[in-house]
């Protein structure tokens, strides 16, 4: 059976402002698409991946029509929901001889879920959860010509009704997986992240564990009713994909865990047997504060890691508890420390416009990440996605915009009512101006500039403050709620 994976056709400037996507745009590798590619091709059948963040819609169409598909998987996110009813609308219109299958897939398919099959008439299924098991028995039945019926994780149209089948169980053996079918990549150059967070090129995107054991309100989680929702790798596992990552060329990889710190001993050993093993690779990860100490960063530093992500997200401990984030103050300012000590680059992201978080709070906030000092730090608009507890009690935390597009990091989407929107766009911009303008932390990176990358990072750097000075609305959209 002959399948087609699509991520829809979009552009940099339809989520970033244009004067400042040069900085932020990101090109990790769609894992999890890469993971359903591979268990697709480990039944037998044939796999085409066609990704939008590199093709337009037409090149993407065109390569459709040549390959004649069985089937076809399309990746949504909240934001691409148009385009995906878009891009199935115009495969279903191609005149196919053999009509293809039609599915759909990703963070919003798998909130919404029988929503997606009522928008669209030329989706003939959802997949609900993880899709590499999923897909494969769809492809059984529909190659035996038989329907969807039982199987675990579908809603699918029969005779002009929507049908839902149970959902089927996570995958517990997360190391029977096939390792991501990387090399439907290419050479894969064009998957970079934005300049400044990576030493090494190509980067390669690893995941060593599934799910999170933390319920913060603005996070979507497939299985709500888990009471740990993390499912580990073995470190043996773990070890095999980094060593075939390296024989396929990449000299970076990007650890994509909510937290490669969750399992403490777990992370110790990852890193020691890095170092153990030699492995030439410069490596990047992410870690709840109150999960590491200065031996766990000093034994990541050794094996490589240059840099670390703290999700900071306030700079006042009554939103940090409001979005129960199960932090405090003092963790955060403990983990930059020892972060800093141990010689990683720290990276912080926060949130802008938490629940009953007020104007004056979110400058307590700005001047909080300019009191951490970390090396990077983001401001993002806080995001009430489809499937996380604030979009499911809306009215108990703020309004929301009926516009999907608005469902970005950037497009502040949700307001809550203790502020406006605009109040949003203005504590965001003067959180960057802020925070990159200071003499101390200029001069700090003129300093450590070593190559053509960093002179990059920075010329980009420098392009988008220019445009946080001169534009005073610069990220403000001018849409209302609704």
């Amino acid at each position: 059976m002959k399948c087609v994976l699509i991520i829809p056709s979009w552009l940099p400037e339809e989520i970033f402002s244009s004067k400042t996507a040069g900085s932020q745009i990101n090109y990790w590798q769609p894992i999890g698409t890469l993971y359903v590619a591979s268990s697709i091709l480990k039944a037998g059948h044939d796999v085409k991946f066609l990704n939008g963040s590199f093709m337009t819609h037409d090149e993407i169409m065109a390569e459709v029509i040549s390959y004649k598909p069985d089937l076809v998987g399309i990746y949504s996110t909240t934001f691409g929901w148009k385009k995906a009813v878009f891009t199935a609308s115009d495969i279903r219109r191609s005149g196919f001889q053999t009509r293809p299958h039609i599915t759909v897939g990703g963070p919003y398919p798998i909130a919404v879920q029988e929503r997606c099959l009522a928008d669209s008439a030329d989706i003939d299924s959802v997949v609900t959860g993880e899709g590499e098991i999923t897909m494969v028995k769809m492809m059984e039945r529909l190659t035996n010509g038989k329907g969807l019926e039982n199987v675990e994780g579908v809603i699918f149209r029969k005779d002009g009704e929507i049908k839902s089948n149970p959902p089927r169980p996570l995958i517990a053996d997360v190391d029977s997986l096939p390792f991501p079918a990387r090399e439907l990549l290419g050479d894969g150059k064009n998957y970079m992240p934005p300049p400044a967070t990576y030493r090494r090129k190509p980067v390669a995107v690893v995941m060593t564990a599934r799910g999170c054991n933390r319920k913060c309100i603005f996070c979507f989680q497939i299985d709500k009713k888990r009471k740990s929702g993390i499912r580990y790798r073995s470190v043996a596992n773990v070890m095999k994909e980094i060593e075939l990552c390296l024989k396929q060329g990449f000299r970076e990889i990007k650890f994509i865990d909510d937290t490669l710190a969750a399992d403490y001993d777990r992370a110790m050993r990852i890193a020691k047997e890095i170092k153990k093993r030699k492995l030439d690779f410069s490596w990047f990860a992410s870690a709840c504060v109150h999960q590491v100490d200065k031996p766990l960063l000093k034994a990541f530093r050794d094996a490589g890691c240059w840099a670390i992500l703290f999700g900071a997200e306030s700079g006042v401990q009554k939103n940090l508890n409001a979005v129960r984030k199960g932090i405090t103050l003092d963790q955060t300012r403990r983990a930059v420390r020892a972060a800093k000590e141990a010689g990683l680059t720290v990276h912080t992201p926060f949130l802008i416009g938490i629940p009953g978080e007020t104007f004056e709070e979110g400058l307590r906030t700005i001047e909080f990440a300019c009191e951490l000092n970390p090396d990077i730090a983001s401001f993002h608009s806080l995001t009430a996605f489809p499937g996380t507890e604030i979009y499911d009690n809306i009215k108990k935390y703020g309004t929301i915009s009926s516009d999907l597009t608005d469902f970005t990091y950037q497009g502040a989407a949700f307001v809550p009512h203790s502020m406006t929107r605009e109040e949003i766009a203005k504590l965001r911009q003067m959180a960057y101006r802020r925070f990159y303008s200071r003499p101390g932390y200029v001069m700090k990176k003129l300093f450590a500039m070593r190559n053509i990358n960093d002179i990059k990072a920075a010329a980009k750097g420098a392009g988008s403050m220019f445009w946080l000075w001169k534009k005073s609305n610069i990220f403000h959209r001018g849409k209302s709620t609704g």
